[in-house]
């Protein structure tokens, strides 16, 4: 039996890097596309609305492992064989677009109606109207459940394990199988996604409350 020294921290300290990073990718994609998704689902073009509304209900309505066996299995059956960090990135990605999409939808239509109404009745176009007025105060709506969403992505990455990439939880099997520790090294493994996301679990609780205290 062997014990856990420090080639298996750093070991476990590599996958935890490779765990940022796709938290990292998946969020920054999804932030690019939700907007994209948040935007077509309050747009005044049915078709566009209707587009949306079938992506948030396909990746809403599927688990995340899922999608991850349809993009790794899948791409190669077009011709595209990305990396397996790739794939995970990419379903990631789409996974976050749909969330993220859905929770700045909200956001959007919580901002007052009459501002909407007051823009319009000083000639203020559409684009500069979301630009300028409503999307900074939808951001700042949405800012508590973006953040619930992050900490989420973060272990979400977690079922990247299943198609091989040796992110954190893939690299807490491998140093389990190898010490035959497996209470020890995923008391490691867990206490390292715990640090990761409780602080980020705080922070946005403190916004939820700082907005509630706001709106009174």
């Amino acid at each position: 039996m062997s014990t856990i020294g420090t080639p298996e921290l750093l070991f476990l300290l590599r996958g935890l890097g490779w765990t940022l990073l796709l938290t990292a990718i998946g969020f920054a994609g999804g932030i690019a596309f939700g907007l994209v998704v948040a935007l077509a689902r309050v747009s005044p073009r049915r078709w566009l609305r209707n587009v949306a509304a079938a992506w948030i209900a396909i990746f809403q309505g599927t688990p995340l492992l899922m999608q991850l066996f349809v993009v790794y299995f899948g791409l190669p059956l077009i011709g595209l064989d990305p990396p397996a960090w790739g794939a995970v990135a990419i379903a990631l990605t789409a996974h976050a677009s749909a969330y993220l999409g859905e929770i700045w939808r909200g956001a959007i239509q919580a901002v007052p109606l009459g501002q909407s109404e007051a823009a319009h009745a000083l000639g203020i176009k559409y684009r500069s109207l979301m630009r300028d007025i409503i999307l900074p105060q939808a951001f700042r709506l949405s800012l508590p459940a973006t953040i619930g969403f992050l900490v989420q992505l973060l272990k979400g990455t977690s079922l990247a394990a299943i198609v091989g990439f040796i992110e954190l939880t893939r690299a807490g099997q491998i140093v389990s199988n190898q010490t035959f520790k497996p209470l020890a090294v995923f008391g490691i493994v867990g206490a390292l996604y715990f640090l990761l996301c409780w602080p980020l679990s705080l922070w946005g609780g403190r916004m939820e409350r700082r907005m509630a205290r706001d709106r009174r």
